[in-house]
């Protein structure tokens, strides 16, 4: 039965439950926009904002970017969901290499709930120990009000820290529930799409004034739609590996044909945990050489500081070597604790499944492992690419580009998981009423 709009009634009520769907996801981003800019009690944001404009290129800058903004205006959001990201990739490794923890993961529902709170309770010692670093960091450099130095002003701002991380894990979870796509990363997404007009405008400024000729604004648009194109053929490219079922036995005849299906592997099995890892590690060394070079200037070792600083800073060549072998490397050893061909080969071998031309067991590991290594090898070099493209134009062509390696990456495999999630959410409501429309209820019953 057919509705006015022409839609079967199991499309119009997949339509209604996604549009529920959407609209509590925009209501959560909302909702998050405005708690990014209520500031921390006790804090001086018109300070801080100057702090990070002098700070833009360290460990800060990267933060205040997955945070939205909220860091450089000290808000109660200011953590954003960082903690929570920590948390969770630390729980995955921990998982992958205790037993303990990989025994409760394999226990159906009940492990990963269990799994899920323990995630919980790290997120909060960690959120725990950042908020009492930035509080003491901001309170130290003079960011607090005259007479906030107390310990009641710590005590507010550290919960007020700590309560804004948890209040976003909290929303996170619940725009994966209730709402479309990842919670997490929606915030994420949501917190970078949101320092878009300004970079935009701030580029329309400066070719206004001369600083940016015309002509290269508009390479550089065309290099981002190129970067665009190329991270979603990469994200949606596999490499399948052609998997048989063996025909069943009975007796000494074998019934049906053998069934022919596919492994699929990625290219980029670490998705951006690798770039993520590798900005981290390589912007904390330099942020800490540049704040005590700062706080020792005029001193032999505060030039040192100052000059290790320089060198292993944004823009230069010795940063652009070491981010590239730290993201190689990180998607190597990422992609080796999350997947495991031994395991993957022995549920094969379980399930009657083989590999034409390869052994069962130990010979269809290596295999895997040995295809999984080559796809490694692009996967590495792909995202070493796309995370340093952005830091040559800076570089050479002297812009205000805003797009880095990692919020490029995020941006468009946010997008690309929400319209798949859309499709399926559509499809499946589409099979329930070509089901429910073919009335197959009772046909068992009646043979």
């Amino acid at each position: 039965m057919a509705n006015p709009d022409g839609l079967p009634a199991g499309g119009q009520k997949g339509l209604s439950e996604l549009w529920t769907r959407l609209k509590f996801l925009l209501l959560a981003i909302l909702i998050y926009r405005i708690g990014t800019h209520i500031p921390v009690p006790g804090i001086d944001p018109a300070r801080v904002a100057e702090l990070f404009d002098s700070q833009r290129d360290t460990i800060l800058g990267m933060v205040n970017m997955f945070s939205g903004g909220a860091l450089e205006r000290m808000s109660i959001l200011a953590l954003g969901i960082m903690p929570y990201i920590s948390a969770s990739i630390i729980m995955q490794m921990m998982t992958a290499v205790t037993p303990s923890l990989e025994a409760i993961k394999k226990d159906g529902e009940a492990g990963r709930r269990k799994i899920s709170q323990y995630t919980r309770y790290l997120t909060v010692a960690l959120a725990l120990v950042q908020a009492f670093v930035f509080v003491a960091g901001m309170s130290g450099q003079g960011m607090a009000y005259a007479g906030m130095n107390t310990i009641s002003f710590y005590v507010i701002a550290v919960v007020s820290l700590v309560t804004g991380a948890v209040f976003l894990m909290w929303l996170g979870e619940q725009v994966t529930e209730r709402g479309i796509g990842n919670g997490i990363s929606m915030l994420i997404f949501a917190g970078i799409v949101a320092g878009f007009p300004g970079a935009i405008g701030q580029s329309f400024e400066s070719t206004r004034q001369g600083d940016l000729h015309p002509l290269l604004l508009l390479a550089i648009g065309v290099v981002c739609v190129a970067i665009v194109w190329g991270v979603v053929r990469m994200e949606r490219a596999q490499r399948r590996i052609t998997i048989q079922y063996a025909r069943r036995q009975t007796g000494r005849n074998a019934q049906g044909a053998a069934q022919t299906s596919h492994l699929p592997l990625k290219i980029n099995m670490a998705g951006v945990i690798p770039v993520i890892f590798a900005s981290s590690i390589l912007l904390f060394p330099a942020s800490i050489a540049q704040w005590f070079g700062n706080a020792n200037d005029g001193t032999k070792s505060g030039e040192i500081l100052q000059e290790i600083a320089h060198l292993i800073g944004p823009g230069q060549p010795l940063n652009f070597v070491i981010f590239a072998v730290l993201i190689v490397v990180f998607c190597f050893v990422y992609t080796a604790m999350m997947y495991n061909p031994k395991e993957v080969a022995d549920n094969l071998k379980k399930g009657g499944a083989y590999i034409p031309g390869i052994r069962p067991g130990e010979q269809s590991a290596k295999y895997i492992d040995n295809v999984l290594t080559r796809l490694t090898v692009v996967g590495s070099i792909y995202i070493a690419a796309v995370a340093l493209l952005p830091q040559f134009l800076v570089v050479q062509a002297n812009i205000p580009f805003y797009l880095s390696g990692t919020s490029l990456l995020i941006v468009v495999v946010v997008v690309m998981d929400f319209m798949s999630q859309v499709q399926s959410h559509l499809m499946s409501h589409q099979y329930e009423s070509v089901m429910k429309k073919a009335n197959l209820q009772g046909y068992g019953k009646s043979r």
